[in-house]
């Protein structure tokens, strides 16, 4: 039976003591955990609970440990599962939770034992850090209904009628805290009518912050106040400015026609598999030539070899041609069957492949050519999304961000490369480097556009741009479900507003 969250007083000892012994006698294997510990069985003559009719403790014990709590509430009682409101030095509350391991589902008692510790960490930097105000909540729950994650854990602050929004990101986890942090910034102004939520702290582990921080640079400032704190792992805290990260993980290489690195023979060789109708070339970094089918990668060309293969690729020689024309045509034909597992092979491939060929149903103001995949690169990492940087005919560049399937981070994965487009065009380096000759490129940000299935935006990206500074043109472009057949725009929306 679930019992809400409040108060231990209203509740008292006595409510904690009867849910302990229901909790015992329905468990097959419980266990003690309390945040930064290893978990304690509770094993006969492992443990003991003293009730004295007005104060109940409960001490376990292993080979090598000892520990005595004083139970003074119940926060919620599950099957399985009962989290005890305890006392600490000082007269503070703390959690403990039992648990019975036997359950299915119970299995990363560690996993869960490390967020449970990470909360109380976050909460203790909390406290220090904003000693004014009251943590009215603090929570690692998971909801899915309103898109807030286990594995940040989150808090409201409150001082009187104004509130701030907190999230602290895990060490192994930090490049999502952004987008949860909004998401639950958001939930909370709607949740929180009477209150005034001015803003988002977020906590960052030292070393990790840079992603998070070049992103908040390009959040609105009016609409809410941005708090970058960094953590290290010995309790340090301090806030950061994000006006300190100004270098970029990226390069721009300059622009070049892979075609013309490559030896007459191996020129020869791709322009007959290019002849194919069914066949695309795209230029690749580093100088190479991708053959596809439908997006899907068949064979590679670089300077005096072409390598052909799926899973793996085989050097190619003349003889070889017919077996990989041959491997072109089978492609295409078991990519246009639904039930074959081609059809939904790299799906974002495929799509790159559909806007390529039609880029100007996108965007009429687009130039069909030239188009450019993955620049400017990236110092390392992938990031799950397409990048391609096309021309209007007007000399404004726009970046185009495609995904085939939902996707959370979609609109602040698409921030991080719109960014670097922004801080090579202010330095003149996209002319410069030989990119869009014969086009004056113009000053103005680039246009950046979300490209997915209109069924397959996460319900959270509207929310996502609604912070998103005015200096981001930002638009998304809606696709119909059967776009692998034919492409067509169903719907386009600027910023956040709602499609039509």
């Amino acid at each position: 039976m679930p019992t809400s969250a409040g108060r231990a007083g209203r509740r008292g000892p006595a409510e904690a003591h009867a849910a302990i012994e229901r909790f015992l006698n329905a468990s097959r294997q419980p266990a003690l955990l309390e945040p930064g510990e290893d978990h304690y069985l509770l094993e006969p003559d492992s443990y003991s609970i003293e009730w004295t009719g007005e104060r109940l403790s409960i001490q376990v014990w292993d080979r090598t440990r000892n520990l005595h709590r004083r139970v003074i509430g119940v926060h919620q009682e599950r099957p399985g599962r009962l989290e005890l409101i305890i006392e600490k030095l000082l007269k503070r509350e703390g959690r403990m939770l039992l648990l019975d391991l036997a359950r299915p589902g119970l299995a990363g008692v560690p996993a869960r034992a490390r967020r449970l510790s990470f909360r109380e960490e976050f909460r203790r930097m909390l406290a220090r850090e904003f000693p004014e105000w009251k943590i009215a909540e603090l929570s690692t729950e998971q909801d899915l209904e309103h898109s807030l994650s286990r594995i940040f854990p989150r808090a409201l602050l409150r001082r009187g009628q104004s509130a701030l929004a907190a999230l602290a990101a895990p060490a192994d986890d930090a490049d999502g805290a952004l987008t949860y942090g909004l998401i639950w910034l958001d939930y909370l102004r709607r949740r929180e009518p009477k209150l005034t939520v001015e803003g988002l702290a977020l906590f960052l582990p030292c070393g990790r912050a840079r992603t998070t921080c070049l992103r908040m640079r390009w959040l609105d400032p009016g609409a809410a106040r941005w708090l970058p704190y960094v953590y290290s792992p010995e309790g340090f805290v301090e806030p950061v400015d994000v006006g300190d990260y100004g270098n970029l993980d990226t390069r721009l290489e300059p622009a070049t026609d892979p075609a013309a690195r490559l030896s007459s023979r191996i020129l020869e060789w791709t322009e007959r598999l290019a002849r194919l109708p069914v066949v695309e070339r795209i230029p690749r970094a580093g100088g190479a030539v991708s053959l596809r089918v439908r997006g899907l990668e068949f064979a590679c060309a670089r300077g005096d070899g072409l390598h052909f293969g799926l899973a793996q690729k085989a050097a190619a020689d003349e003889r070889s041609l017919p077996e990989i024309e041959g491997l072109a045509r089978e492609l295409a034909r078991q990519r246009s069957i639904r039930e074959s597992p081609l059809y939904r092979l790299q799906p974002e491939c495929w799509l790159e492949s559909e806007i390529r060929s039609y880029i100007e149903q996108v965007d009429a103001a687009l130039l069909p050519s030239p188009v450019y995949g993955q620049v400017p690169a990236f110092a390392g990492g992938e990031r799950g999304v397409l990048d391609l940087l096309a021309v209007e005919r007007t000399g404004r560049l726009v970046v185009l961000e495609l995904k085939a399937s939902e996707d959370i981070h979609l609109p602040l994965q698409a921030l991080d490369y719109w960014l670097r487009v922004q801080w090579h065009l202010e330095r003149g380096e996209f002319s410069g480097r030989g990119y869009f000759p014969g086009i004056e490129l113009r000053k103005d940000p680039p246009r950046l556009l979300l490209i997915a299935p209109s069924l397959d935006f996460h319900p959270t990206t509207e929310v996502i741009l609604r912070y998103f500074s005015p200096q981001v043109p930002v638009e998304r472009v809606g696709l119909g479900v059967e776009w692998r057949r034919k492409l067509k725009v169903v719907f386009r929306a600027a910023g956040s507003d709602r499609p039509s």
